[in-house]
């Protein structure tokens, strides 16, 4: 709101005026487009695994995750629901985080990657040294949660036992019977770890064609969510650079990945501020921010809590607390 109030003039009505509506509907089915290409993401990951997901089921997780993710700092919350939803369907713990948090070492490396090109298209145009530190220290915490989500397929044994020794630490201030839980508790996570290892391994060596097919959803997927951006320009009578405007967005997901804010609310609007006055005029700026976190954003928490609401009405629990509710009544 505060952006859309220090950029509007007179110029920004008329553009409003003759905004082209065509554009903006477009750029809105192709980010629910990306919804689609998720799905089928974790439905190949998950098959190379040995698990069938209905194309049905495999939607309706990525976007009930999306609205858990809007709501929780680095969108972190989305991978728990995830993995609750696909052992819903039968999977294994250990199997289903492997597919989780394969998709986001895959959206890890791509964004990694695409970082130096990014700064080679916006070389000399980066001016602002606040800017460069918010992209330096993402970047610095992207590599070091993709390391570690190689690292810890590879190194089972020290992830266990870092998590026996925090177990037995706690238990030491929590009492017998807590400790005794926690014995166990740390034994069943032993063994979803040992699964999530050979699922990895499994990715590696025989289901490689689940992680190639899953790499190639997610060029398609990134090359869609940032397709939105020029698009919205387009309705808006600009002519965007398709190159600096997927280099921006690309910079603009490591400083979002700093788990600052739920759903990086503020920092991801001034983070676009400044990012896109590099190639977005200053009259329409406010609009184009307002648009493209309208699609990113609260498309995301309007869809992602209707399907939510769906799958938690179609829970047990809530079936039998709704058929009880109609025969008291």
């Amino acid at each position: 709101m505060f952006v859309l109030i220090f950029t509007l003039d007179k110029t920004t009505i008329e553009v409003v005026r003759d905004i082209k509506p065509e554009y903006v509907i477009a750029a809105l089915v192709i980010h629910l487009f990306s919804f689609v290409i998720w799905g089928l993401r974790i439905r190949s990951m998950a098959s190379a695994l040995g698990h069938k997901i209905d194309f049905k089921t495999s939607i309706e997780m990525v976007i009930s995750s999306t609205f858990v993710a809007a709501l929780t700092p680095s969108s972190i919350g989305g991978e728990p629901l995830r993995i609750h939803l696909l052992r819903q369907k039968k999977m294994p713990v250990g199997q289903a985080t492997a597919v989780v948090l394969g998709e986001r070492v895959l959206d890890a490396l791509l964004i990694l990657l695409a970082v130096p090109f990014s700064l080679y298209f916006l070389r000399g145009v980066l001016s602002d040294p606040r800017m460069d530190t918010l992209i330096i220290l993402g970047e610095l915490l992207s590599i070091i949660v993709f390391a570690l989500l190689i690292y810890a397929p590879m190194k089972p044994r020290f992830i266990k036992l870092v998590i026996n020794c925090l177990m037995k630490w706690i238990g030491r201030f929590s009492g017998k019977k807590i400790g005794y839980k926690l014995q166990r508790l740390s034994g069943s996570i032993d063994r979803e770890i040992d699964e999530f290892h050979s699922s990895m391994n499994i990715f590696l060596t025989d289901g490689r064609k689940g992680l190639y097919s899953g790499l190639i959803y997610t060029v398609i997927y990134w090359i869609a969510e940032f397709s939105s951006l020029p698009i919205t320009l387009m309705g808006l009578n600009q002519s965007p650079s398709i190159l600096i405007s997927f280099a921006v967005q690309v910079l603009l997901m490591i400083i979002l990945v700093m788990p600052l804010t739920p759903g990086s609310s503020g920092i991801a609007e001034l983070a676009a501020i400044s990012l896109f006055s590099i190639f977005v005029p200053a009259n329409i700026l406010g609009i184009t921010v307002a648009a493209w976190r309208a699609f990113t954003f609260y498309t995301n928490i309007i869809a992602g809590g209707f399907v939510s609401f769906k799958l938690l009405k179609d829970t047990e629990l809530v079936k039998k607390y709704l058929n009880q509710s109609q025969s008291e009544a």
